[in-house]
C-alpha cells in the first residue's frame, strides 16, 4: 500500500523560508515521478513542481526561481524548499506519485496523495 506524507508546513511571514517533506512508502520509490500542488480555498488545485525518477523537474511560472523541488532516495522522500514565500503562497500543500515516464502537471495523472500540510504567509 503505497502512502504519501507529508510534513514542514507553518505559519511565516512574507519573504521567509519553509521546506516541505514527503516521506513515500509501499513501493520503489526511485522509480516514481513526483509532485507539489496546492489548494488555496475557494480555489482550484493548482500545480507547483513535479521530479521525474532521473531527477528532471518542472515548476509552475508563479514559484520558479523561489521553490526548489529535490529528492533524496536513500531516504524515499522529496523535498520542497520555498524561499522568498508571498502572501499568495498561502494554501495546502499535497505531495503526489506517479510511477510513469514521464513528468506531470496534471492532477489526474497522479495516483497517490497525501494528506496534504497547511502553508499560511502572512504579510
Amino acid at each position: 500500500q503505497v502512502q504519501l506524507v507529508e510534513s514542514g508546513g507553518g505559519l511565516v511571514q512574507a519573504g521567509e523560508t519553509l521546506r516541505l517533506s514527503c516521506a513515500v512508502s509501499g513501493r520503489t520509490f526511485s522509480g516514481s515521478s513526483l509532485g507539489w500542488f496546492r489548494q488555496a480555498p475557494g480555489q482550484d488545485r493548482e500545480f507547483v513542481a513535479a521530479i521525474g525518477w532521473n531527477g528532471v523537474t518542472n515548476y509552475a511560472g508563479s514559484v520558479k526561481g523561489r521553490f526548489t523541488i529535490s529528492r533524496d532516495n536513500a531516504k524515499n522522500t522529496m523535498y520542497l524548499q520555498m524561499n522568498s514565500l508571498k502572501t499568495e503562497d498561502t494554501a495546502v500543500y499535497s505531495c503526489a506519485a506517479r510511477w510513469d515516464t514521464f513528468l506531470s502537471w496534471t492532477p489526474t495523472d497522479y495516483s497517490y496523495w497525501g494528506q496534504g500540510t497547511q502553508v499560511s504567509v502572512s504579510s
